[in-house]
């Protein structure tokens, strides 16, 4: 019987989409338990049932706390005791940077300081990973599993559930078929699925290419705007068609086409991102504000995928050398770095060149 109780993996699946859709959730380590809520979509009578279990505080990473000029006391966090006349419009005010230049005076701040803040860590890690912003409401509670039995909220063991976020996945192969392509008539295609119901990622094959020679191979993550509708922000799009034609002259090649949209943070965030970068910050300072990091991809998926087609080695199509840096982490050898250097635009120029600048591209 008990095989059909969810594992600590699946519990993740369930709260991610939770806090999507604005449920809290409850974390546990040891005799410690907090009941946490994405501060995006928090609602009034959410928040206020909260306030009758304790005091609740805003737990910020410390890239947002550096734009709202707060001290990260716990170094990649910031904890804020939530004032007790703070409604709904204060909070996502202090974790959405959308109106930060109409409104540059917050605050004051009280922060909290010392104690331990490893289930605050552990929701806005969750928060992350559900691609909400990274700001979450916290409050401590007795008897975490007993409350979430309670309230029928997901439980999550915090310290499990920093490790598996830490880890990464499982990927399965799912199922593999032949697709004909305008690049290339011997295409097929591979899905991959995880096991903690995060995204599916997909192998484009080109020709029959030889497992034991390397592979040509772009690594390449989703873009919508880019890859779909012809965005001019990004050189993606172009990209992606210029790394499929080449596979196709040459014969033989590997699209990697990993769901980690704007760099991991999901189409929502990017396009705040783009909304701030209208305000006049570049995509990094962008990332900032919004509280997540230059770049929140996993390229290590990238490289499972890889070793589960049966590639050791490969010829990769990048102007990032960190990518090259994780497939030679992740033991997949880089034989040779190809430049993709395809679709600056006018309205893309200085994007590019934050990427060179910022993060090392070589463009």
């Amino acid at each position: 019987m008990n095989a059909l109780f969810p594992t600590t993996t699946e519990r993740l699946a369930r709260a991610r989409a939770d806090l999507r859709m604005g449920v809290a959730i409850v974390l546990t380590d040891g005799d410690q338990s907090l009941l946490a809520i994405g501060a995006e979509n928090v609602s009034a009578d959410r928040l206020d049932e909260m306030r009758a279990l304790g005091d609740v505080s805003l737990t910020l990473t410390a890239r947002r706390a550096e734009t709202l000029k707060i001290r990260a006391y716990d170094g990649d966090l910031a904890r804020l005791r939530l004032p007790s006349d703070a409604g709904v419009a204060w909070i996502r005010a202090t974790a959405d940077p959308a109106d930060d230049l109409l409104h540059p005076m917050k605050g004051p701040w009280s922060e909290l300081r010392g104690g331990d803040c490893q289930l605050a860590r552990a929701s806005v890690q969750l928060a992350k990973s559900a691609q909400i912003l990274p700001a979450m409401l916290c409050v401590p509670i007795e008897d975490g599993r007993g409350f979430a039995s309670a309230h029928d909220l997901t439980v999550l063991d915090g310290a499990a559930t920093e490790l598996l976020l830490k880890n990464g996945h499982i990927l399965t192969q799912v199922v593999h078929a032949r697709l004909p392509m305008t690049v290339s008539e011997a295409g097929r295609l591979h899905i991959f699925r995880t096991d903690d119901g995060s995204s599916e990622h997909y192998a484009v094959e080109i020709g029959s290419p030889d497992r034991d020679q390397p592979v040509l191979t772009r690594l390449h993550s989703a873009c919508f705007t880019g890859d779909v509708i012809g965005s001019l922000k990004c050189d993606c799009g172009p990209q992606l068609n210029a790394a499929l034609a080449a596979m196709g002259k040459n014969g033989a090649g590997i699209l990697l086409y990993l769901n980690q949209e704007g760099r991991g943070i999901g189409l929502a965030n990017k396009m705040r991102a783009y909304s701030l970068q209208d305000q006049g910050f570049d995509t990094v300072e962008a990332n900032h504000r919004l509280g997540f990091e230059d770049d929140e991809r996993d390229f290590r998926t990238g490289a499972e995928i890889l070793k589960k087609l049966g590639f050791k080695s490969v010829q990769l199509m990048t102007n990032n050398p960190n990518k090259v840096a994780k497939m030679e982490d992740m033991g997949v050898k880089v034989t040779e770095r190809v430049p993709l250097k395809v679709g600056e635009t006018e309205q893309n120029r200085a994007y590019l060149a934050t990427k060179a600048k910022k993060s090392g591209h070589l463009l």
